[in-house]
């Protein structure tokens, strides 16, 4: 019989990405945790074997009912966890703080009873969880207290936002509920990864959004932008399942937290230039500050140290910084170019 993977967010950019790695990868089923009024853009290509239950089902669940996530667990009893759903939008968390920390704290308290509990129910039941925090715990690192190597994982944590709050709660649940239940969790802080399915709400994926609409000749030769001083490091979002499926498969240690991230590191201002110059109408756009897309106070240095999970697992990124952003940008174009209406956020 073959394996059983779970994915809660499968129809996010990592979830959808991560579903494909399994399915060319391994052998597995998966089974995808989404809500019946989740969108299907970024899993449009599976649908087709969803329907055939072709080694891929769809399960209707959520991270605020604990009754659907108890019946979820106990109908697939997945050999591998992979909670990846959440309030993502560290920007929207300003606004949504108390929407962003019961989706992510309360909702990974949920899902990891529901685990515990089959568990109990089924002494011979022993999944091996990921459960995903971020690089955002961090936060606001002052420049001097950086570490040269860069951050690592015992770098004290300073959330910046109401996100990154809710993932130190995350973080910190998916150690707790190894230490205290002997459960296999195993929790990651993934630095900036980004590709093609993109959501337009960060930066680099809004960026090359608005240059394919003004390549598309559907908004003026301007994109909006908001802090360009930050610093971040990129990884592809094809690395990043990789290295997540490594986690699972890589002798897992119960408890153990990791930084992950790419290897290619410049401030935000500059990856909008590398996508301005791969455009046809680079010579013609402006930027210009929105006051809107500036956080009240922004993560701006987040360098990884990633020395422990490549020890641990051998994994490395593969593709290039040039190569992500030249996918996203074409995933855009090709949405843009089906005549579609976009808001230009």
């Amino acid at each position: 019989m073959n394996k059983k993977a779970l994915i809660t967010g499968i129809t996010g950019m990592v979830g959808s990405h991560l579903c494909d790695f399994l399915l060319e990868n391994t052998n597995w089923d998966v089974y995808g945790v989404c809500r019946w009024r989740s969108p299907l853009d970024n899993v449009e290509h599976l649908l087709e074997r969803v329907n055939k239950r072709d080694r891929v089902f769809f399960d209707y669940a959520d991270l605020n009912d604990q009754v659907s996530l108890i019946h979820v667990i106990k109908k697939v009893k997945p050999d591998y966890i992979f909670h990846l759903a959440a309030q993502s939008y560290p920007l929207t968390s300003f606004d949504s703080p108390i929407d962003t920390l019961n989706t992510n704290v309360l909702g990974t308290c949920r899902l990891l009873e529901a685990i515990r509990l089959e568990m109990d129910d089924d002494k011979n039941y022993k999944p091996i969880v990921h459960v995903c925090a971020s690089s955002e715990v961090f936060g606001k690192i002052p420049a001097e207290k950086k570490p040269d190597t860069g951050i690592h994982e015992e770098c004290p944590f300073h959330p910046a936002s109401p996100y990154a709050i809710s993932k130190v709660g995350t973080d910190l649940l998916g150690r707790y509920y190894a230490e205290a239940y002997g459960m296999t969790v195993m929790t990651t802080r993934m630095f900036t990864h980004t590709g093609p399915r993109r959501g337009d709400v960060f930066h680099e994926s809004t960026f090359a959004k608005q240059i394919a609409m003004i390549e598309a000749g559907m908004i003026p030769p301007i994109v909006k932008v908001g802090n360009l001083k930050s610093l971040r490091t990129y990884a592809d979002v094809r690395d990043a399942v990789r290295a997540y499926y490594m986690l699972v498969t890589c002798n897992p240690i119960p408890g153990e937290y990791y930084n992950i991230g790419g290897s290619y590191t410049c401030e935000v201002g500059d990856t909008l230039q590398t996508l301005i110059n791969m455009s046809t109408m680079k010579d013609l756009i402006k930027i210009e500050v929105d006051p809107e897309r500036l956080r009240p106070i922004d993560a701006d240095l987040q360098v990884p140290d990633c020395r422990k999970f490549k020890e641990h697992t051998g994994w490395e990124p593969n593709i290039s910084f040039e190569k992500t952003m030249e996918d996203l940008l074409n995933y855009w174009r090709k949405r843009v170019s089906n005549g579609k209406v976009f808001l230009t956020r």
